[in-house]
């Protein structure tokens, strides 16, 4: 683990009205990574882009950092996701506060192992995030996460896959999908055709489009 107790983070502040967008890069990747879709997703967001909490070298992900070990298919190590978990979980319960704001529409999301770590967090914090956004992620196999009512709730969460993904395959995105949709989750899942592992264009505006309505719901839900 890093020497930093604490998770470190880039943020952009954007006007009060609107939304904070969460944003937790893949493994051996760095808070630099995703920082610029930000904006990108919502023209007022205030972006908060985390990095992960793990040294990502000593298992072989490259220079970068890393939310958990994997193990493989869809197995996260136990102890190293219990730890990416709580981190992520202490620095989101302190985050209103440092951004000086109460309650904000709180936008969770990521790419590869933070799009899991993201999903992970909302099931295990139910109606903590306004919404999820999972980028070529999957779900992970781990006891606190087992698919439930309770623990997907009415959530509003955005799954977008390539078909041509070498590092999670699209089956892990579609045996997601269907658990999600066995519990009725407020899912909107999206297949790119060809797409290998990264974030297109087309999912970027994708996205941004899922997003636009999650906030006006949430307006509306909010207005006395």
């Amino acid at each position: 683990m890093s020497d930093n107790a604490a998770l470190h983070a880039m943020i952009d502040t954007g006007p009060a009205s609107g939304p904070v967008i969460v944003l937790l890069h893949g493994r051996g990747s760095d808070e630099r990574d995703l920082f610029p879709l930000g904006r990108m997703l919502h023209p007022d967001a205030t972006t908060v882009s985390v990095r992960a909490p793990f040294d990502a070298a000593p298992w072989g992900y490259g220079p970068g950092f890393a939310w958990y070990r994997f193990l493989g298919g869809t197995v996260p190590e136990s102890d190293s996701f219990e730890t990416g978990q709580k981190a992520l979980s202490s620095f989101l319960t302190d985050l209103p506060a440092k951004l000086g704001r109460t309650n904000p529409p709180l936008i969770l999301g990521g790419f590869s192992q933070g799009g899991t770590s993201s999903l992970a967090y909302m099931m295990r914090n139910p109606e903590r995030v306004a919404g999820v956004l999972v980028f070529s992620g999957f779900l992970a196999d781990h006891p606190s996460v087992a698919v439930t009512t309770e623990r997907v709730g009415a959530t509003p969460i955005f799954w977008g896959h390539g078909t041509a993904d070498p590092a999670i395959p699209f089956a892990a995105a579609e045996e997601g999908w269907r658990q999600l949709g066995g519990v009725n989750a407020v899912l909107e899942s999206h297949t790119y055709r060809g797409m290998t592992h990264t974030i297109s264009e087309e999912e970027l505006r994708d996205a941004a489009t899922w997003l636009h309505g999650v906030l006006e719901a949430e307006k509306q839900n909010s207005a006395p």
